[in-house]
């Protein structure tokens, strides 16, 4: 079994779509708008997409919900927390060792947090 996709909520979908086009610059990941409410950002076996909830009640961000990204190496963990918090979003842990893994964590623009790991 392996993961099909992972899906954040937002308010403003065009902040979304800046702060993540920005964070995934560099990944040749492909933007994929099928609705007004909805944003992919697509690679080979990667689906990640934010979204305006489909109920038009307003996003909010799960309590002990967490998208983990693996991006590499230390260096990278270091690069893409240092460029999502210049892109407004919030650290939530800085980056070190952690265990196994070396891994920061933020919040994005809605308060979503995700965890960039080597």
């Amino acid at each position: 079994m392996k993961m099909n996709y992972f899906v954040v909520g937002t308010n403003d979908m065009a902040a979304a779509r800046t702060f993540y086009d920005a964070l995934f610059a560099r990944s040749g990941l492909q933007r994929m708008s099928p609705t007004d409410r909805m944003t992919y950002w697509l690679g080979e076996d990667f689906a990640f997409a934010a979204a305006k909830p489909f109920d038009g009640m307003p996003a909010t961000n799960g309590n002990g919900t967490m998208v983990g990204f693996c991006v590499g190496g230390e260096g990278d963990v270091r690069r893409l927390h240092a460029l999502a918090v210049d892109l407004g979003g919030a650290c939530e842990g800085p980056p070190n060792q952690r265990g196994p893994k070396f891994s920061a964590y933020v919040r994005d623009l809605d308060g979503n947090k995700m965890c960039f790991s080597d």
